[in-house]
């Protein structure tokens, strides 16, 4: 017999599990972070941004939002990507696909420090989950 997901519930239930983990991590040092690429106007991915950095607000999960302009090259996304890496506060990095035609999405997907792909695109991460071996966790 078929069976209705409730997302909203799902969503609360795991908020609710989330909530005091966050606030642990931000009394014993500081909140997690995340950093979100968006590249452009594609109006699905500006609504998943817009509720993931509403999602980081409501748990106490710092998030920042970086919007190179629609023309920006597949170099100077490894250099933002190259950056976020290196910042010792961002925990996690989701880049926004698609990306560009211009952009070469792979080599920019595949720059993200495995550690940080909070997408969980990186081939070390996929290759974790094919394996069944656990992932980055913060």
């Amino acid at each position: 017999m078929a069976r209705i997901l409730d997302g909203a519930w799902v969503r609360d239930s795991i908020f609710q599990e989330l909530k005091p983990r966050v606030e642990r991590l931000t009394k014993s040092h500081r909140p997690p972070s995340l950093a979100v690429v968006l590249v452009g106007h594609n109006p699905a991915s500006e609504i998943y941004v817009r509720n993931k950095v509403k999602a980081c607000h409501d748990l106490g999960i710092y998030s920042e939002k970086l919007t190179p302009s629609e023309s920006v090259t597949t170099q100077e996304l490894l250099q933002i990507v190259d950056e976020l890496n290196r910042r010792p506060e961002i925990d996690g990095i989701l880049i926004q696909v698609p990306l560009p035609r211009q952009v070469d999405a792979s080599r920019v997907l595949f720059a993200v420090d495995p550690d940080k792909d909070a997408d969980g695109f990186h081939p070390l991460n996929v290759g974790r989950l094919v394996a069944n071996q656990p992932g980055p966790r913060a």
